[in-house]
């Protein structure tokens, strides 16, 4: 006898979700554009930012997921919603593309089965955007080390996140994955390292590179009212060129092991840093 009941229940609850999915489509219909083919050019120029040199070009990429995107709409840089055909949102704010379940497969760089993307601008930074307390990262290459290491230093406070011309791309879908948003908070630069660091140099701040050799321990080491901490690429560490430049060495001193993750490593510097 319960169970006619309940289906009954959840019919008349489903009646009553797609009364509202129509109520909220109908309020917001002059925003919803709807897409059903694969081959639409708003889709065909949307696929094109999945590849850095378009990103680049148009200076635009995507982003999937809902906590992504109430993080872009905090930095204004969305520019539209794309979302599976009749699924509510709280982004109705920016114009709206209704597409497939195929669409949305064809655009996202995992396999999450996203059901909301948008697509955002990238932000204009400069030297005047340096800040006093910066993280420096000489061509690390892991999207996972370099998103980790962006969240970071926006958590502790730091100004901006300055990268080689060979660092990985910070609009690397596994990047702003790793950031969980911080990418969008924090001007993050990049650039000629070694004129990055001489700006810096003649602003008046330290350079303070992470070594393990001829260096400081890091708990040893004053931290000064203006630095930039170095961080080197996941396999040969910080190069030559910007050692020479740095004004310090420092090291963490460990019991067993030479060297961490550069992620780890940035945190823990990072932190003995802090303000």
């Amino acid at each position: 006898m319960e169970k006619p009941c309940e289906i009954q229940y959840n019919n008349g609850r489903d009646e009553m979700k797609e009364s509202r999915v129509k109520a909220w489509r109908f309020k917001h219909k002059e925003r919803i554009m709807e897409i059903t083919s694969l081959t639409n050019a708003k889709v065909k120029q949307w696929a094109k930012y999945k590849e850095k040199k378009y990103r680049e070009k148009e200076r635009r990429f995507l982003i999937e997921g809902e906590h992504l995107i109430e993080e872009a709409v905090r930095a204004n840089l969305v520019e539209c919603i794309i979302v599976e055909r009749e699924k509510p949102h709280p982004f109705q704010q920016f114009p709206v593309y209704e597409v497939t379940p195929e669409i949305l497969r064809k655009l996202e760089s995992s396999v999450s089965g996203t059901w909301i993307m948008a697509v955002c601008h990238m932000p204009q930074y400069s030297e005047a955007d340096y800040g006093q307390r910066v993280i420096v990262l000489d061509d690390v290459q892991d999207p996972g080390n370099v998103g980790t290491i962006i969240r970071t230093a926006l958590s502790f406070g730091y100004d901006a996140v300055l990268l080689s011309a060979h660092s990985c791309d910070i609009y690397n879908e596994k990047v702003i994955r790793s950031t969980q948003g911080a990418l969008f908070h924090i001007p993050v630069i990049r650039g000629d390292v070694h004129a990055m660091l001489m700006e810096l140099k003649q602003r008046g701040s330290r350079i303070l590179a992470t070594s393990l050799h001829n260096a400081s321990a890091l708990r040893e080491v004053a931290v000064p009212e203006a630095f930039a901490l170095v961080f080197g690429n996941e396999g040969k560490g910080v190069s030559e060129e910007v050692l020479r430049l740095a004004d310090t060495h420092v090291f963490i001193e460990m019991h067993t092991f030479e060297s961490l993750n550069v992620a780890v490593a940035a945190g823990i510097c990072m932190y003995a840093f802090k303000k």
